[in-house]
């Protein structure tokens, strides 16, 4: 700048509507909007891309969120998640969240982030500490995926869980998001990924052929092949999250089958 002061760092965020439940997006969009206030130190815009086959947010972000700097896209249908959160990856910014429309950050988690970022200039992803709106933990680090891990976790009956929780215990790295940053966990979840723009922008972003399901796994690998990956317990989320099982034959079917893609990419683990 021609004063000699710095300019804020430019943080872009996009955010993957489907049908919204407008009380969790009004929720996820006001904890951005008080997290954006806090961040000074940053320079913010949101972009929501919108799914639904007969989009109509447009007024009503207009009437509720006029305050947010966002930019609306929509028209263009069910076209995935991944391929949906591509079409803002040629403007992201010096960092860019990916972020669900049913999670409610604390109003710093923003400055945390980029600060963290900024500090250790080797991470090129960050993921946070989540837990339920009940103050249940969320475990958003994994290791990589059995078979029997994604089956026992999606769709098994909590007694047949209780049995496996030592080796679900293991999948989840409970073990080690316990106290303090843990760097390179392998895979991290899609719900709250803020990213290093030139990096994701270098690896072109979620490979839209996961129309729904594991893309954020895939991704999660390709960025630890190209630098560190940590988990940051000062970021703090609260997440609604979901299990496929519970969503119908339809959600069934595209865990499969996303699945099956992610495993043919990178090796079959049954055990």
């Amino acid at each position: 700048m021609s004063d000699g002061s710095i300019a804020p760092a430019h943080l872009t965020v996009c955010v993957v509507v489907y049908k919204p439940d407008r009380q969790d997006l009004a929720r996820t969009l006001a904890s951005l909007s008080s997290a954006i206030a806090h961040a000074v130190d940053l320079d913010v815009s949101v972009t929501i891309v919108d799914n639904s086959p007969a989009p109509d947010l447009s007024s009503w972000l207009n009437e509720n969120f006029a305050q947010l700097r966002s930019t609306l896209i929509e028209g263009h249908g069910n076209i995935g998640f991944g391929r949906a959160n591509n079409l803002v990856l040629p403007d992201t910014g010096d960092f860019h969240l990916v972020l669900n429309p049913d999670v409610v950050m604390a109003s710093d988690a923003l400055g945390n982030a980029a600060r963290f970022m900024q500090t250790h200039t080797n991470c090129l992803l960050l993921t946070p500490l989540a837990r339920s709106g009940d103050g249940t933990r969320h475990y958003l680090c994994k290791r990589f995926p059995s078979v029997l891990d994604l089956a026992l976790r999606g769709f098994a009956p909590r007694f047949i869980r209780d049995r496996f929780r030592s080796r679900l215990d293991r999948y989840e790295m409970r073990d080690v998001q316990k106290h303090g940053v843990y760097w390179n966990p392998p895979i991290v979840g899609g719900c709250f990924m803020f990213f290093r723009g030139h990096a994701v922008r270098k690896l072109g972003g979620f490979d839209d052929r996961y129309f729904l399901y594991f893309e954020d796994f895939d991704l999660s690998l390709r960025v630890g092949s190209e630098g560190d990956i940590a988990y940051a317990p000062d970021v703090t989320i609260v997440h609604g999250g979901g299990n496929a099982s519970r969503k119908g034959i339809w959600h069934i079917y595209q865990f499969s089958k996303s699945a099956f893609s992610f495993y043919r990419r990178w090796g079959f683990k049954f055990f």
